[in-house]
């Protein structure tokens, strides 16, 4: 199917059923956390997902490519990532299954019917407002820090959103875990399952990958710590295998997660 891409635009290849995804390295291309966020949430057949902030909508459109789910919805408030999103999936003729919606995840309450979804899935800023540096460009800079939503806005509509027993699939940095673990609870979506992701395997953590349970009882299973580099530039088998991440796909990658 032939696509015709607007200046600054790329058509990357997902090696998934030969599904293509259309990008901007102007504005914030999707990193690894998205790719192992698809791959760690589990999407059962006939369930009904949502991705708050989808960006291009890498996630509803890995998950379409992995899972038997009835539909995956993504809601994107940049208009721009929100357009590219939307021709992606008319170029992969997705348009029964994937949906995109531009819109503020503050206000998907407003949106969304509440208890609507089975799976909510989210790759949220990571960094405060006032944390590091915050960069020039606006749509990078809110793609990376809290500057439009904060984690509890995140955490807030991804509740309201799930169905009773419902699940919630999140992708964040260690150094936020008891902030995550205090909104969380808050919100009644019980921690079930917790992964910490390692560049490295003699390097600190740089990202957290939780599963929660709306309305479940506290117990949670840690997973064994995923390793996503035997050396620089070279995928673990572990990684290979499980995620179907190649080589050939690494400079699609966001490099602010693993430089």
């Amino acid at each position: 199917m032939d696509m015709e891409l607007l200046a600054g635009e790329r058509l990357d290849d997902l090696q998934r059923n030969g599904y293509k995804i259309i990008q901007n390295e102007k504005l914030f291309c999707f990193g690894m956390d998205a790719v192992l966020l698809s791959a760690f949430t589990k999407v059962r057949e006939g369930e009904t997902v949502l991705d708050l902030g989808t960006g291009t909508g890498v996630i509803p459109i890995l998950l379409e490519a992995r899972t038997r789910g009835k539909s995956f919805t993504g809601l994107e408030i940049c208009r721009a990532s929100a357009d590219m999103a939307a021709r992606s999936v008319k170029y992969n003729q997705l348009e029964s299954k994937v949906s995109i919606v531009q819109g503020d995840i503050k206000e998907a309450d407003r949106i969304f019917p509440a208890a609507s979804f089975d799976v909510v899935t989210s790759n949220p800023p990571y960094m405060t407002a006032n944390h590091g540096l915050v960069n020039p460009d606006v749509d990078k800079a809110c793609a990376r820090h809290e500057l439009l939503c904060t984690l509890e806005d995140v955490v807030r509509q991804a509740a309201r959103a799930l169905k009773p027993r419902g699940r919630f699939y999140m992708v964040h940095r260690p150094f936020r875990m008891a902030e995550i673990i205090r909104v969380l609870s808050a919100y009644k979506l019980e921690p079930k399952r917790l992964q910490l992701v390692y560049p490295f395997v003699d390097k600190e953590p740089n990202m957290l990958l939780v599963e929660c349970l709306k309305g479940g009882n506290p117990r949670v299973t840690v997973e064994p710590p995923l390793i996503v580099y035997q050396e620089p530039g070279v995928y673990t088998e572990y990684v290979r295998r499980l995620y179907g991440v190649e080589e050939s796909i690494r400079e699609t990658l966001d490099e602010s997660v693993f430089p």
